[in-house]
């Protein structure tokens, strides 16, 4: 049998294994924006980056850094800043609600400072090169992602429809760092549940695949990628997720499960999830670092999949591997 406390130990042996980045559809690109404002003219080469705060003191970061051009890519590609509102015609199809997701925050660290673009190789490329310009919280999303990070270094697109963000997070407690991704899907279910409570509908089961994947009705509908550096005695970590809201093909998303079981006209946004997850995030994160894991242990488990599963341990013994069958108790 496998206890729940060997089982921490257990993914913290395996804590370096990362996870695909992205929902489980099928990359649409031809379904990108077309041009809008002449400034924006979607035939630049050029990266857009639309920068936004919470508060008048975000809002200066994001000044200072359009006027020092500090944010790059990695590949030194030319970036283009905007300072939210100053974009009257976004360039994009479906542009995220910037208002709308600021409006909705009610954090005092996570999510205050926000970065969008209507295209992106990856959020957390953005992020993690970027990690000591930005103010620790800052997340970047995007509305098409052409090169998302995930396991093994696959490579991933995603078109409009999901939501993709990376943000950054600082920790001192290297022991701990492994264990974040279970609280940013915890984050990520209980955000979900309190959006529909919030307008009255019937509860989605998104549930924790171990380690860092979501599922919805037997089928990935998004997961995690968390990634870290050690300088000056901290940990800086990135943390990317990735998930279905709107399309129905090849798999499942959030709205069309809503809508086989719901007759009410509401549709998951993007900015209300992001809302609500940093919302959720920002409680759940406090309550690891004070209290530590075993906090959140209990609500962790009712979310996750395997309960009861029956599973293949491998263990290494010598120059041989030896396979234990053990079943999930917690």
């Amino acid at each position: 049998m496998l206890s729940a406390s060997s089982l921490r130990s257990f993914s913290l042996q395996r804590s370096r294994v990362f996870v695909r980045l992205r929902s489980p559809t099928k990359p649409i690109l031809s379904r990108a924006a077309p041009a809008a404002a002449e400034e924006m003219d979607s035939q630049s080469p050029s990266c857009v980056l639309v920068l936004a705060g919470k508060s008048s003191a975000e809002t200066e970061i994001a000044k200072t850094l359009k006027s020092n051009n500090a944010l790059k890519l990695p590949d030194n590609s030319e970036v283009r800043f905007f300072v939210h509102p100053e974009i009257q015609r976004p360039p994009s199809e479906e542009p995220f609600q910037i208002d709308l997701f600021l409006k909705s925050l009610s954090t005092n660290q996570f999510g205050r400072f926000f970065i969008w673009s209507p295209r992106l190789p990856s959020t957390h490329d953005v992020v993690s090169h970027n990690f000591c310009e930005l103010p620790i919280g800052a997340v970047c999303a995007a509305d098409i992602q052409s090169k998302g990070r995930g396991r093994s270094k696959n490579v991933w697109e995603s078109p409009i429809g999901c939501l993709l963000f990376s943000f950054t997070i600082q920790m001192d407690d290297g022991k701990i760092v492994p264990l974040l991704q279970y609280v940013i899907s915890l984050a990520i279910t209980e955000a979900i549940k309190e959006i529909c409570d919030k307008n009255g509908l019937p509860y989605l089961d998104v549930r924790i695949k171990w380690p860092n994947d979501l599922y919805l009705n037997g089928l990935k509908v998004g997961g995690i990628l968390c990634t870290s550096t050690y300088k000056s005695k901290k940990f800086n970590v990135s943390a990317g997720i990735g998930l279905n809201v709107d399309n129905e093909k090849p798999t499942v998303c959030l709205n069309a499960v809503l809508r086989e079981t719901s007759v009410a006209s509401y549709k998951f946004t993007r900015e209300d999830i992001l809302a609500a997850f940093f919302n959720k995030f920002e409680t759940l994160y406090n309550l690891f670092i004070h209290q530590g894991f075993q906090a959140l242990e209990e609500l962790y488990y009712k979310t996750w999949l395997h309960s009861g599963q029956r599973v293949i341990v491998q263990e290494k013994n010598g120059e041989q591997v030896v396979e234990n069958v053990v079943s999930i108790q917690v």
